[in-house]
């Protein structure tokens, strides 16, 4: 199980960067020679950023792109979820039938505990706390 996987991570590298140099807007050429990232690959996680609300993107000439909210409004788990979904830990074994013990489940109440605290601590991680870092 990987808690960030690499969508997330190279996300979370071109949000810091476009971060860092919010008073202009960045192009995907510039991106793509900073971090070194496939620029189908890059282009791929922009859009899927800019769908999600974190980016604004400009077309054209002097088209690129920008962060859509202030740095220390945009958490982790809000990057996490474009790319992986809700953070969870475990699902039920039984993924179609509702397990007859999910109510009383020991296991189910501890692993809960343990995603709440961590979800807790992921949103804690700001794009702003990043580029302060």
């Amino acid at each position: 199980m990987k808690l960030i996987t690499r969508d997330t991570d190279y996300s979370i590298r071109a949000l810091t960067y476009i971060a860092k140099n919010s008073s202009r807007i960045i192009t995907i050429t510039e991106l793509v020679k900073e971090l070194d990232v496939p620029k189908p690959f890059l282009r791929k996680i922009l859009q899927m950023l800019s769908l999600g609300g974190i980016l604004n993107s400009r077309k054209g000439k002097n088209g690129g792109f920008e962060l859509a909210k202030k740095p220390g409004s945009i958490c982790l788990t809000d990057i996490m979820e474009i790319f992986q979904s809700k953070f969870k830990l475990s699902e039920c074994l039984f993924k179609k039938d509702i397990c007859p013990n999910i109510n009383d489940c020991v296991l189910k109440t501890k692993i809960d505990k343990i995603e709440s605290i961590v979800e807790s601590k992921l949103k804690d991680i700001t794009l702003a706390s990043l580029i302060k870092s």
